[in-house]
């Protein structure tokens, strides 16, 4: 009862912020006036053998990919630095421990030179193996340094041909390093367990997975995501809690991601000092198959465990990201000695894997942190979230008492001219 308007509120704020890709006010997370090195996107084109088939708009898939790859260079924007990998480009053997290391840096990622990189991608045809898992391994390193956005774009005909090295699970790695590194797939052919695979990756790091089967399509998304990529964005910054109190990491106002276990709690230190108040929300993704009902709770505890207030969110399997928030106002002190509260905050799940699925790296977790100055009574905040509107809600029970008196009073009064007449 406490909190629940005070929660709703919380975490609207912290999906509207999500949605627009940025934290929440301006004065929640690091300084934005830091210089942001330029965004860099590495794209990952399949270049195997399957790639020779002729079923997009009847040329061959490779020759879709080249013109896609020469308008995405002619468009890339300035401020991006561009790179092209490739898979299955170099050996055309049937060995499969050589085909499954076949993947290599045609373009290096830096300033583009538009000439160059399209007369790398013209040399281009279609040879050998699938190994996905290993090309984003690489395309994760060649984009290492730099705080600005970073982004991996995948172009595939085929599923990965080098398990057991899951490139799903390889997408969960680079996703639990906290690099902020973002993988959009896109598959050429529409063949549901390649969509599923690569629907796994992408949703791993927070990107899309698109389906083309047309060379419009295919220029036209690759554009866009290259596009999205120049986008200025605020970075959360990885951090690692603690599974008790005492040991925890202390934060300040910010954004931070971290990784969680099936099950299991994370803490985080807050200090607050009297006249301020926290707000804090919380987002945990179920990034891969997970049992039905489950639920997700963000506690503010003392350093002794005593629960100061809380927020709990469930779901039942319908979406892939579960929130909530909690806000807790300390009241201001007359006495300018009164030392800063250590507020501990709590993050639980009740998240279950599905039979077969690993458990490690744990689930992505974003939590924000905003400490404000609190409002002018922290009281009437803490008041079931009414304030003065219990004045309010008094004349309300009042009137509505008054009103069911005086109704019940005239039907007994027309029942009694009833019964007389």
């Amino acid at each position: 009862m406490i909190t629940r308007q005070r929660l709703a509120a919380g975490v609207c704020t912290l999906l509207a912020a999500l949605a627009a890709g940025i934290a929440v006010p301006a004065d929640a997370v690091a300084d934005e006036t830091t210089p942001q090195d330029p965004s860099k996107v590495n794209l990952v084109l399949d270049v195997s053998g399957s790639m020779r088939a002729r079923d997009i708009d009847g040329d061959s898939r490779m020759a879709a990919a080249k013109q896609a790859f020469n308008e995405v260079v002619d468009a890339t924007p300035e401020d991006v630095e561009l790179g092209i990998r490739t898979l299955g480009a170099n050996y055309p053997g049937n060995d499969r421990k050589t085909g499954c290391k076949d993947t290599a840096q045609l373009y290096p990622v830096g300033p583009l030179n538009r000439d160059q990189a399209k007369a790398a991608v013209a040399t281009l045809q279609p040879t050998g193996w699938t190994p996905i898992g290993p090309a984003l391994l690489k395309a994760a390193d060649d984009l290492e340094g730099g705080n600005g956005p970073r982004r991996i774009v995948l172009i595939t005909d085929g599923e990965d041909t080098c398990a057991p090295l899951d490139p799903c699970e390889v997408a969960r790695e680079i996703a639990a390093k906290g690099v902020g590194l973002t993988i959009d797939t896109l598959g050429l052919v529409p063949d549901v367990k390649l969509n599923r695979q690569l629907s796994c990756i992408a949703e791993a790091t927070g990107g899309t997975y698109t389906s083309v089967q047309h060379k419009e399509e295919l220029s036209g998304k690759v554009n866009q995501l290259v596009d999205r990529a120049a986008d200025k964005v605020v970075t959360p910054v990885a951090v690692d809690g603690t599974d008790q109190c005492s040991a925890a990491p202390s934060l300040k106002s910010g954004l931070y991601t971290d990784r969680e276990e099936f099950g299991r709690h994370r803490y985080y230190r807050v200090e607050l000092e009297p006249g301020q108040e926290l707000r804090a929300s919380v987002s945990v993704a179920d990034d891969r198959q997970v049992a039905p009902d489950y639920g997700v709770t963000l506690r503010a505890v003392t350093e002794h465990g005593r629960e100061i207030v809380r927020g709990e969110a469930t779901g039942t399997g319908r979406t892939d990201v579960l929130s909530t928030g909690l806000r807790y106002p300390k009241p201001e002190s007359d006495d300018e000695s009164t030392p800063a509260e250590t507020v501990c905050l709590e993050v639980a799940n009740s998240f279950s894997p599905a039979a077969g699925v690993k458990t490690t790296p744990g689930l992505p977790l974003e939590l924000t942190v905003d400490v404000v100055a609190g409002p002018d009574r922290a009281s009437d905040v803490a008041s079931f979230g009414l304030g003065r509107g219990w004045w309010l809600l008094g004349a309300l029970v009042l009137t509505g008492f008054l009103a069911g008196l005086l109704w019940g009073w005239l039907s007994r009064w027309r029942f009694a001219i009833w019964r007389t007449n």
